[in-house]
């Protein structure tokens, strides 16, 4: 059977909107998660807005947040993302929480947003 459906939770990592600045999306708890992954969706580029996205990872959620080294993210974003393009970024690290940073470079603004795919989850089937 091909059922993924009942193997992974989905939840939001930054909500989709034109972006014309850096930001961070929600703290993701990763408590009871074997593996995940975020899938960023672009839209519309306005005034070449330069933006790239990278992940982020903390022990508590709330404070201490820093960059994930890169040899702890599987990733098919350039440095630079396109318009009306999808990328993944898995996570291999060990903390608890994990954050989409979505920087700016340059340019105006993007339409972006992100959602995060658990699996192996401790709870199953997933609710």
């Amino acid at each position: 059977m091909r059922d993924l459906y009942s193997d992974i939770r989905a939840v939001q990592a930054l909500a989709s909107a034109s972006r014309s600045a850096a930001i961070t999306g929600p703290a993701i708890d990763l408590l009871g998660v074997g593996r995940m992954a975020v899938i960023v969706n672009t839209g519309a580029i306005t005034g070449d807005g330069d933006f790239g996205a990278t992940l982020q990872e903390s022990d508590d959620g709330s404070t201490g947040w820093t960059d994930v080294d890169a040899a702890q993210i599987q990733s098919d974003a350039p440095a630079t993302l396109a318009a009306t393009t999808s990328y993944r970024l898995g996570y291999l690290g060990w903390k608890r929480h994990v954050r989409l940073s979505l920087t700016k470079a340059g340019g105006t603004s993007m339409q972006v947003g992100a959602v995060a795919v658990l699996t192996d989850l401790a709870e199953r089937p997933v609710p």
